[in-house]
């Protein structure tokens, strides 16, 4: 008979599973309790061996049909689209579930790859799920299954953006951003910028993140030198308070107002050799309730 008591052992693992492969935490939750209704269904749990596979096969199952479908809803998604971020404070009761989690640098390029190599990518090299498993779930041949994995490694070679520092490097690289951002000293930004550098927002199409990213130093300089302005005419003043995002440093970004506070985004960095190679700003007031929930 199905154990409510052994599948909750295993869900937070599940959850892990799930927000790798959908980029959303509501959409994760959904699909392990999904996992847990056709668990509690099955007939012939007794004959399950290794229960975490058998969940993890079922999960990467779900996720397959949801990325599928939702592939369609965000090739229509106004302007440029960010996972939700997973935040948490540098506090030791959180240091272990933060090494659990998945940089928005991955999360960002595993979203460019197509369901199958997704699927394929993260069952196999993130959760050591075997090829002939990873085939099963792909309804393919374990020779089709290591080709999606293949294609989806390589694009994510290609398209991640370099993020080498520790946490320590990233968040002193991230405050003199905000100080010379704050300042609108050019110079200063340009000097912890990369070359390559690019920006994302996510607006939602509620709020203006513009459509496309920005890419290079001196247009990403006079992005975030005019945001920063923008901010301090129409708010009585901007807070960032320090926090990690997916396990990178980041800050919430809060505007004053005379009615009281409001989280305006979550800004996070990935950072390489001393300088900002992506900034991941999400603005969009749906993937921020986690935040504000808190």
């Amino acid at each position: 008979m199905p154990s409510p008591d052994e599948f909750e052992v295993e869900r937070p693992h599940l959850l892990s599973v799930a927000y790798r492969m959908l980029g959303s935490r509501a959409e994760a939750e959904d699909a392990v309790q999904e996992a847990w209704l056709r668990y509690h269904r099955s007939r012939d749990t007794e004959e399950i061996r290794d229960l975490r596979g058998w969940l993890t096969t079922i999960t990467g199952r779900i996720c397959l049909d949801v990325l599928k479908s939702a592939r369609v809803r965000r090739e229509a998604y106004p302007g440029q689209w960010l996972p939700e971020p997973v935040v948490s404070f540098d506090d030791p009761a959180e240091r272990v579930a933060q090494r659990q989690e998945v940089s928005l640098a991955l999360l960002v390029v595993l979203e460019k790859l197509t369901p199958e190599q997704r699927v394929a990518v993260v069952l196999h090299d993130a959760f050591a799920v075997p090829f002939e498993e990873v085939a099963d779930v792909l309804h393919t041949s374990v020779t089709a299954a290591r080709q999606h994995a293949s294609r989806g490694r390589k694009a994510i070679a290609d398209g991640q953006a370099r993020n080498t520092a520790g946490r320590t490097e990233q968040r002193k690289v991230l405050e003199a951003f905000l100080a010379a951002a704050t300042s609108g000293d050019l110079h200063a930004l340009a000097a912890v910028l990369a070359p390559d550098v690019v920006t994302v927002g996510d607006g939602g199409g509620v709020v203006n993140a513009g459509r496309n990213a920005i890419v290079g130093a001196a247009k990403v300089a006079r992005f975030w030198a005019g945001v920063l302005a923008r901010l301090a005419r129409e708010t009585d003043g901007v807070v960032t308070e320090p926090v990690l995002v997916n396990g990178d440093a980041g800050v919430l970004v809060t505007g004053r107002y005379a009615d009281g506070r409001e989280l305006l985004s979550v800004l996070s960095v990935a950072v390489a050799d001393g300088r900002i190679t992506a900034l991941y700003n999400q603005l969009n007031p749906a993937k921020l309730g986690s935040v504000t929930d808190r």
